[in-house]
């Protein structure tokens, strides 16, 4: 399990501000493996894919067209993300609009 620190702000500026969000992460499984599981339910395409780091919910990213990740925060209030895509290890703060890596990486 990562923990994840803050490293950015919503332009990519480092900053010294804090998430209370990353308070109490445990270990989560992705949902499902394979692609957005909204998306496959649907029947839709995604572009890229997010793991909710309070579920482990797989959804789409914002470039894609149906949004399921950011859908997902807006209908639970799960503030955290993972990026799914092979060779990227970073996480985003919804509500506080943050920029995350794993501490180990940082």
């Amino acid at each position: 399990m990562s923990t994840w620190i803050v490293v950015g702000d919503a332009e990519g500026n480092p900053t010294g501000k804090s998430c209370t969000h990353l308070e109490g992460l445990g270990e989560v499984t992705p949902s499902t493996s394979y692609g957005c599981e909204d998306c496959l339910r649907e029947g839709t395409r995604w572009v890229h894919l997010r793991e909710c780091l309070n579920c482990g919910h797989v959804g789409c990213c914002d470039n894609s067209p149906r949004r399921h990740a950011t859908a997902h925060w807006r209908r639970t209030q799960h503030a955290l993300v993972r990026s799914m895509e092979p060779g990227e290890d970073w996480g985003w703060c919804y509500p506080d609009s943050l920029f995350l890596l794993p501490e180990e990486l940082a």
